[in-house]
């Protein structure tokens, strides 16, 4: 089986001479195979295709697809949402008494499916054109186990509650304060025990607008577990959150899914391994199609996931495994200190900031951990020149470049403007396309306006902008915020390889225990009371400060046995147990 998907937003058709058309055999012999819709984009017959691939390898905004498919896939289809467009293959079984994990990249169907389920659309079943009635689609799953799910869905017998993707768009939708939009929803739990449970209290009276990232994540959820429901979407409910919410969270959605039916999207592979009991992975291919696997218990999905094949189902869907190192204690480095701070303090009027003796030395990458509002920010901003401390010196006359954490459109014009603009002969140079551009996926967005990037491409545009600067230290403030897992891995690679390349310093502040695993040598730990003192520890060697922050947070993790991941082991369990008495909240081997 063989389909054609035509990316739009990739297609530049006013800048292109239409090779697709002009290049294309059966176009030469007269063959209306591609034609052009009323916007100038192509419309490929998949009827009469034949695959030859010249079409695809002759745009030269990669924005055609021709992909062939196993053919058992043919009468699988739930959802296409045009010609030449997306379309789904199979949907999850939401299960009660399990939370039901769901991995993969972004555009590849995953919030789709959640709207599948949810009854917020209906499967066309691929006829988009006419679509099918909600009989006929039960009609076509009649048999299978998805069956009585939307049976009991059409009929109006569950009930559903959901908490959105895109959390920082609530305040265009809900006008108020925060307690006006739990008053909506008192049915499991009244306001007060709401507030108290998920650390709101204090700003139940704030408005919506006033909101930070993570206030607004920790409200959608209340709002979502409130409700009284048969069955409960979270779409990526730790975004914003730090390691201490992310797994309060995670134990608040374990205990609701005692006697409920819980779907997760979840790209920290830490949270998802620690909430889910079974994980769906999904495959494909972004923009073009995607396709639900049966679900396997969350150790070997994740497994799986990382090795980038599917053994039962004989696919590989990543060029090369993923791979974790236990990294090398900080006593074997011996190259100079590039910067050292000793006893340095910063007061901002309301919070105050203190950092212990430290050193980061030249090569070495340092990640940084702790809760939000402890001073990790302020303390990145005073590496890279933003403040000055009030009190120590950080005894240095180094050059840094520095990747902020909250990121907006700087500039107008396309991507390639705007790289080629920061760092013309990094970015043109085949070392920095090689180890930067190609790994982020950045070659797909260069022809894209600046200002219409998601979230996710203006962070990897964002970290390259930070990696194409020259400088002595690379200063990172939550790059993996709005990355899937697989963005994650690969940022994460790319950010230790490029450090150990150039020789060069990093300093990454990140939540996503994965990510700081995979990019640090040594670490740093902050703390203290949050939002208003702030002590700083470090850097410190990997087990050191991961233990002094894991005892904090009050998790344990192992390495996993096949591939040297870090795994957080379940609340009382023996190896949770073990671990805590002897001291050793990170990996005992």
């Amino acid at each position: 089986m063989r389909i054609a998907a035509v990316l739009h937003d990739r297609c530049q058709n006013r800048k292109c001479n239409k090779e697709c058309l002009k290049f294309c055999p059966l176009v030469r012999t007269g063959v209306e195979c591609i034609t052009f819709n009323e916007r100038g984009k192509p419309i490929i017959s998949e009827a009469l295709c034949q695959g030859c691939g010249i079409c695809v390898n002759k745009c030269q905004f990669e924005a055609i697809k021709i992909i062939g498919l196993a053919d058992e896939l043919k009468g699988e289809m739930v959802h296409q949402y045009g010609e030449n467009t997306f379309r789904l293959y199979r949907l999850p079984v939401p299960k009660k008494g399990i939370i039901t994990g769901i991995l993969g990249p972004n555009g590849i169907g995953k919030t789709t499916a959640i709207k599948l389920l949810s009854g917020i659309e209906v499967p066309n079943l691929g006829r988009y054109e006419k679509p099918p009635s909600k009989e006929e689609v039960l009609q076509r799953f009649a048999g299978m186990e998805i069956y009585d799910h939307l049976k009991a869905l059409y009929s109006g017998n569950v009930r559903v509650s959901m908490k959105p993707q895109y959390v920082d768009k609530l305040p265009q939708s809900v006008k108020g304060v925060v307690r006006d939009l739990l008053g909506k929803v008192q049915e499991r739990m009244n306001i007060e025990e709401a507030a108290k449970l998920f650390e709101l209290t204090e700003v139940l009276d704030r408005e919506l607008t006033k909101l930070s990232g993570g206030e607004l994540q920790r409200l959608a959820v209340a709002a979502t577990i409130m409700k009284e429901a048969d069955i409960y979407f979270f779409d990526e409910p730790t975004s914003y959150l730090d390691i201490y919410q992310r797994v309060r969270i995670a134990r608040i959605i374990k205990d609701l899914s005692v006697n409920k039916q819980v779907i997760v999207i979840e790209h920290d592979l830490a949270i998802l391994d620690y909430l889910a009991d079974n994980v769906n992975i999904v495959y494909g291919s972004e923009g073009a199609y995607g396709v639900f696997t049966l679900p396997r218990q969350v150790r070997t999905a994740i497994n799986v996931y990382l090795d980038g094949y599917l053994p039962e189902e004989n696919i590989r869907f990543r060029d090369r495994p993923i791979e974790f190192f236990s990294s090398p204690p900080r006593a074997e480095w011996n190259t100079p200190d590039l910067v050292e701070f000793d006893s340095v303090e910063k007061d901002l009027g309301g919070f105050k900031l203190t950092i212990g003796r430290g050193a980061v030395k030249i090569g070495e990458s340092v990640g940084i951990v702790g809760p939000n509002a402890t001073g990790k920010t302020t303390f990145v901003k005073m590496l890279a020149g933003v403040f000055k401390p009030d009190k120590g010196e950080l005894h240095s006359t180094l050059k840094v470049s520095y990747k902020p954490q909250y990121i907006s459109p700087d500039g107008e014009g396309t991507v390639r403007d705007i790289l080629f603009a920061h760092a013309y002969e990094t970015v043109n140079s085949g070392f920095f396309e090689g180890e930067v551009l190609n790994p982020l996926g950045i070659k797909h967005l260069m022809e894209k306006d600046i200002r219409t990037l998601s979230g996710g491409e203006l962070q990897r545009v964002a970290i390259t902008m930070c990696l194409a600067s020259e400088a002595d230290m690379y200063l990172f403030d939550e790059p993996s915020a709005y990355l899937d897992s697989n963005q994650r891995m690969n940022a994460a690679r790319t950010i230790r390889r490029m450090m150990e390349k150039t020789g060069k310093s990093g300093m990454i502040v990140d939540h996503d225990i994965y990510f700081i695993d995979m990019v640090s040598d040594s670490m740093m730990v902050f703390g203290g009371d949050p939002g208003h003192h702030g002590i700083g520890e470090g850097p410190l060697d990997m087990r050191e400060g991961m233990n002094k922050f894991l005892s904090a947070v009050d998790i344990t993790f192992r390495r996993d046995a096949d591939t040297n991941r870090p795994r957080i082991n379940k609340t009382d369990s023996r190896l949770d147990r073990e671990q805590k008495s002897k001291g050793e909240y990170y990996y005992s081997s």
